[in-house]
């Protein structure tokens, strides 16, 4: 293998055009197969990431059947291959039923090698994408942060604490908007504590008022009717373990006043009961709700805030958690293989569709869409419209090439460092750490124009 290149195996029987490809696309390593033996071998000793596949090989060259019968073959052996397949300019067909069988994509003869390219830096992107999800699914039984997706730096800051945290017997609150994740951090607070009892959780906004006492703190025979048998409430049965209390900020004032009691004195008394029960538990609450306001509007107790938030840690929203919604995505939609069951997989449009999305549901929101275009999609590929998402507009598309991205990131900065310092080059050279030869050389290269203002300024 060549240091630094990706291999990429050529299944093409043609010389002239084996010749041409090996020029044309020496960014990767290029392997080379001219029938289905020598494809199979190349595949086993490789392993390669994306394979360009055309369909007329020997003793056939002439009909699909030899390619498409290789194309299962692959995909046999190494499901996450991806596939792109070569037709003639007037097989599309034979193309589309190979996309239909599992091939990532297609492209027809004569070969546009830029088109080409832009084929196969696509379907390495979504092979390290899928890779990426395989690993995390691979780890999930033994990583603590079970269920916990943290790609974007404000996630990877929350777990670090979480980690910090779950040892301790501290109360935490955890503060989002619904749909973040909030039980799931709750869970790895849990899982990280070194507790052996159950994770006992309880939404405070799911369970009538009338009911929730008895809920949380159980009650003896005969203590109202219908009570014919004594009950354990989920404090006590949460008793060495961790008890989650979901949507605090809709707990009813007045059992406000017997938590307060029970996180001061760790015992419950159950209703109807006449003595106290001590209880060994970890309490982690969340809510979505502003509690400071509900404070001033006199709806929730300062002293019991001061409890339950020892340490309070903010979950960010879904639209925060920069490359988290795509990632999510994916591992979402690996959940859904079942064994050797192929599941669609994300269009490139449907990536950038994805990132550009708000999410204003959160993962809950994005949970429920990658349901629905599981059922919709076609030809193994998922779409926004699969998504109900609009179609991203093709000149904001993120560029897959890291040269490509390099650049676009470069000119957004030096123009941001430019209109910060009000035009000034000497000021957004020093902002930039780069001298003013090079920011100039830099402007010049992105197409970035001077006005007389930034002449002036800069004299």
């Amino acid at each position: 293998m060549t240091p630094g290149k990706r291999v990429l195996l050529v299944v093409e029987d043609d010389p002239g055009l084996q010749k041409q490809l090996k020029w044309s696309l020496g960014d990767y390593d290029i392997r080379v197969a001219a029938d289905s033996d020598s494809a199979l071998a190349q595949l086993r000793r490789e392993e390669p990431a994306v394979v360009t596949l055309d369909l007329g090989l020997p003793p056939d060259p002439a009909n699909a059947s030899q390619g498409l019968a290789l194309l299962v073959r692959i995909l046999a052996e190494r499901p996450s291959t991806k596939m792109i397949v070569v037709t003639g300019n007037d097989d599309r067909e034979n193309a589309v039923k190979a996309v239909a069988m599992g091939a990532y994509d297609y492209y027809q003869k004569p070969i546009d090698i830029d088109e080409l390219k832009l084929i196969i830096d696509r379907a390495y992107r979504l092979y390290d994408l899928e890779e990426e999800n395989r690993k995390l699914q691979q780890n999930v039984v033994s990583e603590p942060l079970r269920g916990v997706i943290a790609c974007s730096d404000k996630m990877q800051q929350v777990t670090r604490i979480i980690e910090k945290v779950a040892p301790s017997e501290i109360s935490v609150l955890l503060l989002g908007e619904s749909g973040t994740g909030k039980e799931v951090l709750a869970k790895a607070l849990h899982s990280l504590s070194g507790r052996k009892g159950r994770f006992v959780a309880v939404n405070c906004a799911a369970i009538p008022e009338t009911l929730l006492e008895s809920e949380l703190f159980g009650h003896e025979r005969g203590a109202f009717t219908g009570a014919v048998k004594q009950t354990i409430g989920k404090i006590e049965y949460a008793s060495g373990g961790t008890f989650f209390l979901d949507e605090i900020g809709d707990l009813p004032t007045a059992l406000q006043t017997k938590i307060l009691r029970f996180l001061q004195e760790r015992t419950i008394e159950r209703i109807g009961g006449r003595g106290e029960l001590p209880v060994d538990v970890r309490v982690v609450c969340a809510t979505h709700q502003n509690l400071s306001q509900q404070i001033e509007e006199g709806l929730f107790r300062s002293d019991l805030y001061y409890r339950i938030s020892e340490m309070s840690i903010e979950i960010p929203p879904l639209r925060s958690r920069d490359g988290d919604s795509v990632v999510i995505a994916s591992a979402l939609i690996e959940k859904q293989r079942d064994g050797a069951k192929k599941c669609p997989v994300l269009s490139d449009e449907a990536i950038m569709a994805i990132e550009k999305y708000q999410w204003p549901g959160n993962i809950r929101e994005l949970e429920n869409r990658i349901k629905r275009a599981l059922i919709m999609a076609e030809n193994g590929r998922i779409t926004p419209v699969d998504l109900q998402l609009d179609e991203p507009d093709k000149g904001s598309l993120l560029p897959f090439n890291l040269k490509s991205l390099r650049e676009k990131t470069e000119k957004e900065v030096i123009t941001r460092a430019i209109g910060y310092t009000d035009n000034n080059i000497s000021k957004a050279a020093e902002l930039l750490g780069v001298t003013r030869p090079t920011l100039y050389s830099l402007m010049h290269k992105y197409g970035i124009m001077g006005s007389k203002k930034m002449e002036m300024g800069d004299s």
